[in-house]
C-alpha cells in the first residue's frame, strides 16, 4: 500500500489506515480476541497507522493496541492517540499538569515510553488559540513523552486555527462524500503548511457502505442509536451529521457509481484518499473482513469521472444544505 509522510512527524503512514474507537466502545461489543484479530489482519493487509484515544472504552483501545505491539515488536505501526476528553469540556482544564496525567495514562496502556503522536481530541473551540496550550505541547515533546503532536477537530476553522500553528504536526478532521467543506480551505492549508490530514468518519458511520436501510437498527450501545441527536457528543460524529433517511438514499444513489471491481464502502474510501492533501484515512473495522476490505481500498486505481461527478451533485443535491456551514 502506498505510504505519505504525515505532515510535520516526517513519518511515513499507510494511505488507509485503522480506526480503532470500535475496539473500545460505542459500536456493539467487540470481544479482545476479535480486536487483536482486526489488528493483525489490518496490519498484514498493509496498514501502518492506528489511530485510537484514551476514552474510547476508558482506555481500552489503547490498552489491546498495547498488547499487539507487545506481541509484535518487530512491526513498525505509527499509533496516534488523543487526549482532552477525561476532563470536564472546560478550556481552564486544558493544562500542562493535565497533559502529563493524560499522556502518562495513554503510554501505560500503550506500553511505550514515548507517544508518537498525540492528538487534542476535539476540544473547545477557544483551545485552538490558546498560547499556553500549546506551550504546554510543546514542553511535552521537549520533555520526549511525546514525539509530536496535532489536533483532532470538529470544524473548518478550528482546523485552520491549529494548522497555523508551527508545531502541530497533524489535523485529524471528518471528511467523505456527505461533507465536503474541508476540500474547500482546510486540505489546501495543510499542503501548504506541509500539516499531515488525517480523514476520520470516512464512511459517514457506516451510511457509504451501501449497507443500510431506512429501517436498519443498531445496538442500543452503538453511538448510532443512543447519539442521533446529538446529546452525547457532537452530531457531526454520528453519520456525519447527516439525517439517516436521507442519508440512505443518497449513499444508494452513489452506489449506483461504483465502479467495478469495488464495493461501495472501498469506492467511498478510496474517493478520500484520492483527495489531494490527504495523508491517511482511518475506517474502523470490526472484523477481519471489514479490515481487509477496508485496506484494499489503498490499492484502487484512480476512481472514474462519473463517480467523482456524482458525489459533487449528491452532495450539493441532498447534504449541503444541511452540513455545510454547520461544520
Amino acid at each position: 500500500m502506498e505510504q505519505r509522510t504525515l505532515g510535520r512527524t516526517g513519518r511515513p503512514v499507510s494511505i488507509i489506515g485503522l480506526g480503532t474507537w470500535q475496539l473500545g466502545a460505542d459500536w456493539g461489543a467487540v470481544s479482545e480476541t476479535d480486536a487483536l484479530a482486526v489488528l493483525d489482519a489490518a496490519v498484514d493487509s498493509g496498514v501502518t497507522l492506528f489511530d485510537t484515544a484514551d476514552v474510547y472504552g476508558d482506555g481500552r483501545s489503547e490498552q489491546v493496541i498495547g498488547q499487539f505491539l507487545a506481541a509484535n515488536p518487530d512491526i513498525d505501526v505509527f499509533v496516534a492517540t488523543k487526549m482532552g476528553r477525561r476532563e470536564a469540556q472546560d478550556p481552564a482544564n486544558f493544562t500542562l499538569a493535565k497533559f502529563r496525567e493524560w499522556t502518562d495514562r495513554s503510554r501505560s496502556n500503550l506500553g511505550v515510553d514515548q507517544l508518537d503522536l498525540v492528538q487534542l481530541h476535539c476540544p473547545p473551540t477557544p483551545v485552538f488559540s490558546s498560547d499556553v496550550v500549546y506551550d504546554a505541547l510543546d514542553t511535552l515533546v521537549s520533555d520526549g513523552v511525546i514525539a509530536n503532536y496535532g489536533v483532532s477537530v470538529e470544524t473548518c476553522d478550528e482546523a485552520l486555527a491549529a494548522i497555523a500553528r508551527p508545531g502541530t504536526a497533524s489535523v485529524q478532521i471528518i471528511l467523505n462524500a456527505f461533507r465536503l467543506k474541508p476540500l474547500e480551505q482546510v486540505l489546501p492549508a495543510a499542503r501548504e503548511a506541509g500539516v499531515g490530514i488525517i480523514a476520520r468518519v470516512p464512511l459517514a458511520s457506516g451510511l457509504l457502505s451501501g449497507r443500510y436501510t431506512p429501517t436498519t437498527e443498531f445496538a442500543a450501545d452503538d453511538h448510532r442509536t443512543f447519539n442521533r441527536d446529538g446529546s452525547h457528543f457532537d452530531v457531526g460524529e454520528t453519520f456525519a451529521g447527516v439525517d439517516f433517511s436521507t442519508g440512505v438514499r443518497a449513499a444508494d444513489e452513489l452506489a449506483t457509481h461504483v465502479p467495478e471491481g469495488l464495493t461501495a464502502a472501498q469506492a467511498a474510501l478510496a474517493w478520500v484518499s484520492q483527495q489531494d492533501g490527504v495523508t491517511s484515512v482511518i475506517p474502523g473495522a470490526r472484523s477481519i473482513q471489514q479490515a481487509q476490505s477496508n485496506a484494499a481500498a489503498g490499492t484502487a486505481g484512480p476512481l472514474p469521472a462519473a463517480y467523482l461527478e456524482a458525489v459533487q451533485s449528491i452532495y450539493e443535491a441532498d447534504i449541503k444544505s444541511a452540513v455545510h456551514d454547520r461544520w
